[in-house]
């Protein structure tokens, strides 16, 4: 029998194609199911654990500034690291990274209530940091090694897509099934098991980081794309860069105002699902309406690139996505079946503003590194992902930490669980729209007023830059 023969490209790689997206999907998988259960933390921490709300705030808050801290260094060091990997260096981290998620998520969630409260707060502390190392590791490269398996545009969006449709599938099935497994009769969380299903998850995450690394072809070779003259890699002046590329701040803005808005909201929204709506077991199923806009623009992303161009796009979203946030804020979303279904198709409306959004987001980073070796000559990609991802985390530290303080202000009790008085879950279910609107307004600034690669500038920039890379060759 015949062996097969694989199609390659002019440069003798394997041509661009549906198992490329395949495989950078099943990273965002891996990633997921390392990073479903962060916001179940708050929840964990304070009603199962019994740390108290004020101290558990502030703990968030000190882990969440180093890991965003972690971010730019652990990209510093990618950027600086000049070995010769047998694959690539990005997928050598990845694999490292990998390795570890295997067992850290778990000890994020190591079943002590009775510890003394001092060691509660440690292994907290220390598992997350643990947990944090090992996913920048993974993370960081994995984000930044998109630039470089394609550099056609239309070929990146495809990537971006499929990224999402891996963050969808892990996230869809931690929404719909943890509440259901973690949550009992009486909408309390059955904190023993929140560790158990983390080893779980953290197999299943290991699988499909292996499937990407070992279907993943680094196609673009970004040293021709440099001056000739560059100086030696300093981590300043690429922070400096990243500053400076105002593509990069704007698809940065974007996603840090939907985590402060998300993260937020989530202590909140917790509680408004078991005592406002007395029904937290439905909380994952209503949480999959937001990747409905991600599932309806899939078939259509290449399309409204080409013909409209991303940044159009998105911002036309964010319009939307804003309308449905304030709907929410407006509307008499009532503590029973109405305000349910009413508060359910407010959130589809911003989850269908958001679509497009969440399909060409990473991409929209690509662009911004090309972005960056077109005005500055310099090409950093570790670092000006990681200080892209730097500043998501400080999104999803300051979010949960100003929402429990804030929730807390509004009389919100850990020590209540779910029998929270009906005053108090009106407020939750009141901070829940305040968060999410503010996410919506700082993701329409962010796409359409700072990101600045409109279809007609970014078609420019593709052109020089292959022209520029044709002359170093």
């Amino acid at each position: 029998m015949a062996n097969k023969t694989v199609a390659v490209d002019a440069n003798g790689y394997r041509k661009f194609g549906m198992l490329d997206k395949v495989a950078y999907a099943a990273g965002d998988f891996g990633c997921n199911m390392s990073f479903a259960l962060k916001g179940y933390l708050t929840v964990f921490w304070t009603q199962f654990m019994g740390i108290e709300e004020a101290t558990m705030a502030l703990l968030l808050l000190l882990v969440q500034v180093w890991d965003a801290i972690n971010d730019p260094l652990i990209g510093a060091m990618v950027d600086a690291d000049k070995h010769k990997y047998r694959r690539n260096k990005f997928l050598q981290y990845i694999w490292v990274g990998s390795l570890g998620l295997l067992v850290s998520g778990a000890l994020c969630f190591v079943p002590l209530p009775s510890a003394p409260a001092i060691a509660k707060n440690i292994f907290f502390v220390a598992g997350y940091i643990l947990w944090d190392a090992f996913y920048t590791i993974a993370n960081v490269p994995y984000g930044s090694v998109l630039s470089l398996i394609t550099n056609d545009p239309v070929e990146r969006a495809g990537l971006s897509t499929f990224r999402s449709i891996g963050s969808m599938a892990g996230g869809m099935t931690a929404m719909a099934v943890l509440p259901m497994l973690i949550y009992d009769s009486d909408n309390n969380l059955i904190g023993n098991r929140v560790f158990i299903i983390a080893l779980i998850m953290g197999v299943l995450g290991f699988i499909a980081f292996q499937f990407m690394i070992r279907n993943t072809v680094v196609r673009v070779d970004t040293e021709i794309a440099l001056k000739e003259d560059a100086p030696k890699f300093n981590v300043l002046l690429a922070a400096k860069n990243f500053l400076r590329n105002r593509a990069a701040v704007g698809a940065t803005l974007a996603p840090v105002g939907m985590f402060i808005g998300m993260y937020g909201a989530s202590t909140a929204a917790g509680v408004m699902f078991q005592a406002y709506f007395k029904n937290a077991r439905i909380s994952g199923i209503i949480g999959m309406m937001s990747y409905m806009g991600l599932f309806l623009f899939i078939p259509f992303v290449s399309k409204i690139v080409k013909r409209f161009g991303k940044k159009e796009a998105v911002a036309v979203g964010a319009c939307i996505t804003c309308l449905g946030y304030a709907l929410l804020l407006v509307l008499p979303i009532t503590p029973d079946g109405k305000g349910l279904t009413l508060y359910t198709a407010c959130m589809v409306l911003a989850a269908l503003g958001g679509g497009f959004g969440q399909c060409v987001s990473w991409s929209l980073m690509a662009d911004a590194m090309d972005y960056e070796e077109w005005k500055f000559g310099t090409r950093n990609e570790g670092t000006t992902y990681a200080l892209h991802s730097f500043f998501r985390k400080l999104a999803q530290g300051i979010g949960p930490s100003l929402g429990l303080m804030v929730a807390t202000w509004l009389g919100y009790d850990a020590a209540l669980k779910a029998a929270q008085p009906i005053a108090v879950a009106t407020n939750m279910r009141y901070l829940v729209a305040v968060m999410y609107l503010i996410s919506g307004l700082m993701q329409l600034v962010g796409y359409a007023l700072v990101y600045n690669l409109d279809k007609k500038t970014l078609a420019q920039m593709e052109t020089d830059l292959q022209a520029r890379r044709a002359q170093k060759t």
